[in-house]
């Protein structure tokens, strides 16, 4: 992986983490699209990814994203992160993993979409009885069994 691209997203990560509009802005493209699939939000351009970005702290002012693994090729960039807050209807804290994929012009990001899931976040703040993961799994197991 080119350490320049390496670099941009762990500098991404860190004004991220800083959560000043500020800082986080210049890592995009203008005319950037930022598509967050479990939410099911599509972005077009810096204005509306920074509506999407405030809209974030409203819900955790203090999450944090951590890379656990990058891959590159070419323009693009995958980074597996985890991120972590507490959320501030509820009070409790989270931990999510998810995949980010990223397109990158002139050294900056184009495209990002991400994807993370939203049911293992929504049953750690409460909004979602225990383990219902295990239970569809198992449901989708002898679905797929029985074909």
């Amino acid at each position: 992986m080119s350490t320049d691209m390496a670099k941009i997203l762990q500098d991404y990560l860190a004004a991220s983490n800083s959560h000043d509009w500020n800082k986080i802005s210049p890592f995009f493209t203008d005319d950037c699209v930022y598509e967050d699939i479990a939410v099911g939000k599509v972005c077009h351009g810096k204005q509306e990814l920074k509506a999407y970005f405030d809209g974030m702290l409203v819900w955790s002012a203090d999450f944090r994203i951590e890379s656990k693994s990058l891959f590159a090729t070419g323009n693009g960039i995958a980074c597996e992160w985890v991120m972590t807050g507490t959320h501030t209807g509820t009070g409790k804290k989270y931990s999510i993993r998810g995949v980010s994929v990223s397109e990158l012009r002139e050294g900056k990001i184009s495209r990002n979409t991400d994807y993370w899931n939203m049911s293992a976040f929504l049953q750690q703040i409460g909004w979602l009885p225990g383990a219902p993961a295990n239970w569809i799994g198992r449901l989708m197991m002898r679905l797929m069994m029985k074909h």
